[in-house]
């Protein structure tokens, strides 16, 4: 009596996820962490935005772009670069804002840091300093400029 073999009986065919696994797992996985990183990323721009519209962002902003020392120390023009920490709370003509505005400028860097309160719709800056980067000074923007020296008699 010979035996013979019979061919083994054939593999059931495998489904779409078993034939696709490899890739379909690591996808699977990657577009929720992208939606989630994606989504967080617009709520941060969205609060930047609203915190640069801000009337105490601007006004402090402007006041820092205008003063002489500022721009003795860091050049101009001056432009607002990075991120703005802090918080803006308005609530119609009241609010406060404590901020933090990194500042550049052709000859350096520096932070503006502004705290102001806004009472019967008029904003009151308690700080405005601009610290520059690469010396440590710091200039006090609340504080009155010095009057012009009058003029030497000249004899």
């Amino acid at each position: 009596m010979e035996q013979t073999s019979s061919p083994p009986p054939p593999m059931p065919p495998t489904n779409w996820f078993g034939r696709n696994w490899k890739w379909v797992v690591p996808i699977g996985c990657l577009v929720p962490v992208l939606c989630i990183a994606g989504f967080v990323l617009a709520i941060f721009y969205f609060v930047m935005g609203v915190v640069k519209e801000s009337d105490a962002y601007k006004m402090a902003l402007a006041r820092a772009q205008e003063n002489p020392a500022v721009i003795e120390a860091i050049g101009s023009p001056i432009s607002q670069t990075g991120i703005v920490s802090g918080n803006s709370n308005v609530n119609g003509a009241t609010g406060e804002a404590n901020l933090s505005v990194p500042l550049r400028g052709p000859k350096g860097k520096a932070t503006l840091y502004v705290e102001a309160k806004k009472s019967t719709d008029i904003w009151y800056f308690q700080t405005m300093v601009v610290k520059i980067e690469k010396t440590g000074e710091r200039i006090d923007l609340n504080a009155l400029p010095l009057p012009p020296k009058p003029p030497s008699p000249s004899h």
